[in-house]
């Protein structure tokens, strides 16, 4: 301490503080879950988040390759379900049942199931289970969070899942029973019953060749 004293010129000594930092206190506070009734009342978020087994998650924001996907494949959905009032696909559509709140990239409702208002006009608030779901995992999005979705609505009534794997060029898909078959190349698509119909995951692939 003498050696470092003698550095310094006595005058200044009085405004160096040579004091050692007392170390630094943590506060961690615990914080209390919400529930889906207050996560419901909370602004929506872009992209939006999900509430799922009392834990809040956001979507990441859709790019190239999932917009195309998403809009082909509304698109194709409806030219051929909606006109007979059959079904009809919505993209990103919050549907709120068994106790969570989820955001599927495509939600196809049978028609008789869609929520109308008095006046006949489609509702903004759906608040019961998709009948088929569709899901296309995004670059460094997680792959089990999103299947523990379409597990979710497995569980809770949904006939039909689709998990799109653009990195690996293949569709997972999940049942009513929770049977899980991966699917590639020339495999035929389950589709919704009544939906007239027809994809291989190599045609669901090729939308994104433009």
């Amino acid at each position: 301490m003498a050696n470092f004293l003698a550095k310094y010129d006595l005058g200044i000594l009085d405004k160096i503080d040579i004091r050692e930092e007392e170390p630094e206190t943590i506060v961690t506070t615990a914080v209390k879950p919400i529930t889906l009734e207050k996560f419901l009342q909370l602004p929506e978020t872009e992209p939006a988040s999900e509430y799922i087994d009392g834990e809040i998650h956001q979507k990441p924001m859709p790019q190239g390759e999932h917009s195309r996907f998403q809009g082909k494949l509304v698109t194709t959905i409806n030219e051929v379900a909606e006109p007979q009032k059959i079904a009809l696909a919505l993209p990103e559509l919050r549907c709120t049942f068994g106790g969570a709140t989820i955001v599927p990239d495509v939600s196809v409702f049978r028609w008789q199931r869609i929520p109308r208002t008095e006046s006949g006009r489609i509702a903004n608030r759906f608040e019961s289970h998709p009948d088929w779901a569709i899901e296309i995992l995004s670059p460094n999005q997680s792959q089990t969070k999103v299947l523990r979705n379409l597990l979710h609505c497995s569980k809770n009534g949904i006939e039909l899942g689709w998990l799109i794997l653009p990195e690996e060029d293949s569709i997972l898909t999940v049942h009513s029973n929770q049977r899980i078959q991966l699917l590639a190349g020339i495999d035929p698509l389950p589709i919704l019953s009544n939906i007239d119909l027809s994809l291989t995951v190599e045609q669901v692939f090729s939308s994104l060749n433009i």
